[in-house]
């Protein structure tokens, strides 16, 4: 009986102690702090700062990440000592360490990126051979009345500004139709996730026609056409 009772209390003892050692470990142990990693990102352009929209910003040790709204604002869970690196196609890529003396849950940046300006070398197309076989073909060249003539009518000045007003003339070059693409993708991007509006429902857009309707503006449209 004795014999028994000396057990048990050993086997109390040793869990108990057990226990403690556990408790000073996790005690030890520094507790992993969740920080709301906030900011936004600008660039230089022209002389003043704007912010770079759609930008990617993810944690490459992690493999996951965000990206930036049209005003260059993003958010992301982070922990202490996280790499978080920030691309965009024009920019050079930006990588920064959140600092692990941070006591708070938040943290906030204003980060800046420059631009990557990357040169290539020039490439001229030719549907000639080399120079000297266009040098040929050109000296061969018969200039008729009739190409001068489309010539003279493609460079005249009301050519010209008929053809800057009406795109179906000219198309667009790769410059203006980027532009115009870009800006179709962040009108649709602004109303990602929920229905666009419709003026139909809109009270201003409504104002704007009984004004117009008043000022007697579509009868004269009409008295025009």
């Amino acid at each position: 009986m004795k014999q028994t009772f000396v057990l048990i209390i050993f086997s109390f003892l040793w869990l108990a102690a057990g226990a403690q050692q556990d408790q000073e470990k996790k005690a030890e142990k520094p507790k992993s702090l969740l920080i709301q990693f906030s900011g936004m990102l600008l660039t230089e352009e022209n002389g003043s700062l704007r912010p770079v929209p759609y930008a990617t910003v993810y944690l490459p040790n992690k493999n996951r990440g965000t990206y930036s709204d049209y005003r260059g604002f993003f958010t992301l869970v982070v922990e202490k000592g996280d790499k978080v690196r920030f691309t965009c196609i024009g920019l050079e890529n930006v990588t920064i360490t959140v600092p692990d003396t941070l006591t708070q849950d938040q943290y906030s940046i204003v980060q800046l990126m420059t631009q990557d300006t990357i040169n290539l070398p020039e490439t001229v197309i030719f549907p000639w051979p080399s120079k000297e076989h266009f040098k040929i073909e050109f000296l061969k060249m018969d200039v008729t009345p009739e190409l001068q003539r489309r010539a003279a009518e493609n460079l005249a000045n009301e050519y010209l500004t008929e053809a800057r007003k009406n795109p179906d003339i000219v198309p667009y070059g790769g410059r203006e139709s980027a532009n115009f693409y870009l800006r179709q993708q962040s009108r649709e991007y602004v109303y990602i996730g929920q229905t666009p509006p419709m003026n139909i429902f809109s009270p201003l857009a409504w104002g704007q026609f009984f004004k117009a309707w008043k000022d007697g503006k579509f009868k004269k449209q009409k008295k025009d056409d």
